[in-house]
């Protein structure tokens, strides 16, 4: 799928084998890193296999898993951090205590950019859409390529689950309103990429996910 203008790998880290995801742009070989929690060698090593060259980081949201060694890759890449919205500072500012409650490596920092409803990232030539979707965490974003009909959607939701809402600052009515007015509206033949597990599709999703099919939700 040479002539696809975004690809996407994903380079599963931490035990909490959370997905981070390189995402890069076929016309410039241009990438972003999506949620960086750890591993950096593991993640350094895909870069490399790619043949890619980092531009920046991106954040859906503040957790441990995702953001953790976000401020070490940057200062190593030289990179700036765009994300999560600015909800989710209390987060951030807690990587070092959370790392430790987790066995792993967390860097308190605060991005380059906080995103908003509304605005934009781009990667190379590829301009990707940012929507608010709190619910997992305050701040959490998702990252939409509408040409190639992609979405990043971190801990919103996955394939046959949504995310946990039981952590400070959760709120599952408001986490199944993100899905339902935010990644719904993106279109069923929409591919996503998870936090956590397999890539999926809205479509499926809205089939077969015992949370928020369209089954469940008008019971």
């Amino acid at each position: 799928m040479t002539d696809t203008p975004l690809r996407a790998a994903i380079v599963p880290v931490t035990a909490i084998e959370q997905n981070c995801t390189l995402i890069w742009c076929t016309a410039t070989m241009k990438a972003a890193v999506v949620d960086p929690g750890g591993d950096l060698p593991r993640i350094l090593s895909a870069v490399e296999q790619a043949g890619v060259t980092v531009e920046k980081i991106l954040l859906t949201h503040g957790h441990i898993d995702h953001a953790g060694e976000a401020k070490p890759l940057a200062e190593q890449l030289g990179v700036p951090i765009e994300g999560p919205h600015d909800a989710d500072r209390f987060w951030l500012a807690r990587l070092d205590e959370d790392g430790r409650n987790w066995g792993i490596r967390g860097v308190p920092f605060e991005p380059d950019r906080w995103l908003v409803d509304g605005d934009t990232v781009t990667i190379g030539d590829l301009v990707l859409d940012v929507y608010h979707t709190p619910g997992h965490t305050a701040g959490h974003v998702i990252f939409h390529h509408a040409p190639s009909r992609f979405a990043q959607v971190g801990d919103v939701l996955f394939q046959g689950s949504v995310g946990r809402t039981d952590l400070p600052q959760g709120n599952h009515p408001q986490l199944i309103e993100s899905i339902v007015t935010k990644l719904w509206p993106l279109g069923d033949d929409t591919a996503f990429i998870p936090g956590h597990g397999k890539p999926s599709t809205f479509a499926h999703e809205r089939q077969h996910n015992m949370f928020v099919s369209d089954r469940a939700l008008s019971a």
